[in-house]
């Protein structure tokens, strides 16, 4: 057994396909599905359940991969803690959020105060953050979603109001409050699934015993303020885009309904190595109110937030 057989099961068991697997890894399809044979081989056992190119992980494979998983992750640790220890630098942190204009703000200031930390940035769902923290590919994920598994700790960052927007002159405009009830047949701007807006809105119409409708849905939350804007539905929207003036033309309706807020928090894993420019980043991010990192000069310059 050897680490390339370990890289290539941690890879196909993420994927759970042959093809997908080998693309990411960027060999040759049959030299994976040679390597996953020998290592089932030397094993004893099989570690997938085969449906074509499609793989699923059996209860042998699933029991495997938390080693793995664990083992490979420490090699990476110290790895890293080598590089960090070589460079005159303070190192590399890796960050994950759903919306990069999250990041924006709070970015500027970290850059300001230490310009030798290298940043590298993700956007992806709250599934994909944990996935990447387990795999120690990421250093914090910034979730408005609470994010489960071992060894995970975190720090909030910000609790606010989630209102909702609608267009300039639509019906709801200039009321002081609305109940989902009300909701039922108006067409909503959203995310798609992974993202908090949607499980908020999901979560809030479930609890009525009603589904929302959906104008549309996207990968990037930030850009709902303008498409609401534009006349194709409604959404819910954090307050901290009204206070920070949001580009978009809109007007902003209180939610009658429990627990619509979110709350965001900096979630990272206690177990992991953190290199220096990953520990004054937290210390940074938690340092001070989060809504001071988005203040600019310019209001005309402020963007939704997501």
């Amino acid at each position: 057994m050897d680490l390339l057989q370990l890289r290539y099961f941690r890879t196909v068991a993420r994927f759970e396909h042959i093809s997908r697997a080998a693309e990411a890894l960027r060999v040759a399809q049959p030299s994976v599905s040679r390597t996953i044979a020998r290592l089932e081989a030397e094993l004893g056992t099989p570690l997938f359940d085969r449906e074509g190119r499609r793989v699923r992980l059996n209860q042998y494979g699933t029991m495997f991969l938390r080693h793995v998983e664990r083992a490979l992750s420490e090699l990476d640790d110290a790895q890293r803690a080598l590089l960090d220890a070589r460079d005159r630098g303070l190192g590399r942190v890796s960050v994950a959020a759903e919306t990069l204009l999250t990041l924006t703000g709070l970015l500027a200031g970290f850059r300001t105060d230490h310009p030798r930390a290298e940043v590298r940035l993700f956007q992806c769902t709250a599934q994909e953050m944990e996935r990447r923290l387990r795999g120690r590919e990421v250093d914090f994920c910034l979730a408005s979603q609470p994010l489960t598994g071992p060894a995970l700790a975190s720090a909030e960052l910000f609790r606010e109001e989630v209102l909702l927007a609608v267009p300039l002159g639509h019906r709801l405009a200039g009321r002081d409050g609305v109940t989902i009830a009300e909701l039922a047949a108006e067409p909503f701007v959203t995310p798609r699934p992974g993202y908090w807006q949607r499980a908020l809105l999901d979560r809030l119409f479930a609890a009525e015993g009603l589904t929302p409708v959906l104008s549309c849905e996207g990968d990037e939350p930030g850009a709902s303020g303008d498409l609401i804007g534009a006349g194709l539905g409604i959404g819910l929207v954090p307050a901290m885009s009204r206070e920070l003036g949001m580009r978009a033309r809109v007007d902003w309706v209180r939610v009658d309904a429990p627990q619509c807020h979110r709350v965001l928090s900096l979630v990272w894993r206690a177990d992991a190595y953190h290199s220096e420019a990953a520990r004054r980043f937290r210390e940074f991010s938690t340092a001070r109110p989060f809504l001071t990192h988005f203040q600019t000069e310019r209001g005309d310059e402020r963007d939704a937030v997501g």
